[in-house]
C-alpha cells in the first residue's frame, strides 16, 4: 500500500548534524513548493558577504529603504546563484472589484499557500527601492532544489527535520539564531542531536 505523498510546502527543513554537505550543513530551508515533480526551497541563514545597498548598486537601482541598508543576502542554494529571489509576507494587486480573486502585485511571484511570496521579477526590487515594496523581506541568490522523490530518500536518511514555518524565524530572528529558534518549534536543541543520529 502507497503512502500518502507528504507535501511540506511552507516548512522549515531543518539540517540534521551528520549532513556535512558544505551548502547545507546547520541550514534552515524554506520550502516555497514541494509536490511529486520535487521541491525547491530558499536557505535562510546563510548570509552572503554582500549587503542588500551592494546588491542594489550592481542592478543599477537606488535603495530609499534605511531598513534594508545593511541587510545580508543570502546564499539560497546552490541552484542560479546568480539570479535573486525575494521571500516576502504577501503583496496583492489593488482590485477595483471586490470579488475579484487577489493575485500579486509582482509579475513573477510563486505564492506559498498558507505562507509567503518568493518573487524573482525584478519590479519588486523596483519597488524596495522606491522606500515601497513588502516590509519585511529576505533577499537570497540561489536556490535549493531536489528532483522527484530526492528530498523523501533524504529524509528517509534522517538527513533533515521538518516543521511547518513561522515567518518570525525569518523576519524577526538574528541570522545566526534561525537554527536554534527553528529547532525550538520541535521542542528541540542542537545539544540534543547527535551527530551519530539515524545510523546503527
Amino acid at each position: 500500500m502507497d503512502s500518502e505523498p507528504i507535501n511540506l510546502t511552507h516548512h522549515f527543513l531543518i539540517a540534521m548534524p551528520g549532513l556535512s554537505d558544505e551548502s547545507f550543513a546547520k541550514s534552515v530551508i524554506y520550502l516555497c513548493e514541494h509536490s511529486e515533480r520535487g521541491a525547491l526551497g530558499l536557505v535562510i541563514n546563510k548570509p552572503s558577504d554582500i549587503n542588500v545597498r551592494g546588491l542594489f548598486d550592481k542592478v543599477d537601482l537606488p535603495l530609499h529603504r534605511e531598513d534594508l541598508n545593511q541587510t545580508p543576502v543570502y546564499h539560497g542554494g546552490p541552484v542560479h546563484t546568480e539570479r535573486g529571489f525575494v521571500l516576502h509576507e504577501p503583496v496583492f494587486a489593488a482590485s477595483s472589484e471586490p470579488n475579484e480573486p487577489t493575485e500579486s502585485a509582482y509579475a513573477s511571484t510563486l505564492s506559498v499557500p498558507g505562507g509567503l511570496d518568493m518573487t524573482t521579477s525584478k519590479d519588486v526590487l523596483e519597488a524596495l527601492s522606491t522606500g515601497a515594496g513588502p516590509r519585511k523581506v529576505l533577499i537570497s541568490l540561489g536556490y535549493a532544489a531536489w528532483g522527484q522523490g530526492q528530498l523523501e530518500s533524504e529524509l528517509a536518511e534522517n538527513a533533515w527535520l521538518t516543521v511547518e514555518a513561522d515567518a518570525a524565524v525569518i523576519f524577526d530572528t538574528p541570522c545566526e539564531q534561525r537554527y536554534e529558534k527553528a529547532l525550538s518549534l520541535l521542542g528541540l536543541q542542537s545539544w540534543m542531536l547527535s551527530p551519530d543520529a539515524g545510523h546503527a
